[in-house]
């Protein structure tokens, strides 16, 4: 069965949501300059490039990405295509077909100025009507193309806050350019850091078998 890795790589000089940390990569010890080993020493935001959103990002106390659930995290998950689409809307929500749906993955224009390498300009997001019909139906992982659930330049942030205060898991920043609509295994395991409002993740999405 096809793999599809729709995560972006990390490199210095990478797209990063404005006012997050810029991605540093330096040597700690190198072979060349005579040490048994390289090791590098890595700088970046907790939300760099592709990255899961816990609880505790807009809530202090809050789960952090630690305790978030591998069984929400992996399994059967759908993608949905909405490439003319300016914002993700209640309107859009409510032309699909989710139930028992559990994983629901937004392939918008954001993906092709991901894959060149570029942070999308005015970024397809989801509205708050949208995230609330998204709870109200029962979809547990919310991912999506863009560099956040909410519009570029938010300040309430309704998606984030609707989302994850019903304990809906956020997967940003996905690179969904090779992937057609459809239903894959989503394999998404941020890193465990404990108590961490977010963490980059690797995902994967893999095809399906006929019977499955």
């Amino acid at each position: 069965m096809k793999l599809y890795d729709v995560t972006l790589p990390i490199a210095p000089g990478m797209p990063v949501y404005p006012g997050d940390p810029e991605v540093a990569i330096r040597p700690w010890s190198s072979i060349a300059a005579g040490a048994p080993v390289n090791l590098s020493h890595l700088s970046l935001g907790a939300h760099t490039g592709t990255h899961v959103d816990a609880p505790r990002h807009f809530r202090a106390g809050a789960p952090g990405v630690d305790r978030l659930s591998l069984a929400v995290l992996i399994g059967p998950a759908c993608v949905v295509e909405l490439q003319d689409a300016r914002a993700i809307t209640a309107e859009d929500v409510l032309g699909l077909e989710l139930r028992g749906t559990v994983r629901l993955l937004f392939r918008t224009q954001n993906s092709a100025a991901w894959r060149a390498g570029q942070f999308p300009r005015d970024p397809v997001a989801l509205t708050g009507d949208a995230a609330q019909l998204l709870v109200r139906a029962g979809v547990r992982l919310v991912g999506l193309d863009s560099p956040s659930a909410d519009v570029l330049g938010a300040t309430d942030f309704p998606a984030h806050r609707t989302l994850l205060d019903a304990g809906v898991i956020i997967l940003e920043a996905l690179d969904l350019s090779d992937v057609s609509a459809g239903v894959y295994e989503l394999l998404c395991l941020p890193l465990r850091i404990v108590d961490g409002d977010g963490g980059p993740a690797r995902v994967i999405l893999r095809e399906r078998s006929s019977g499955s």
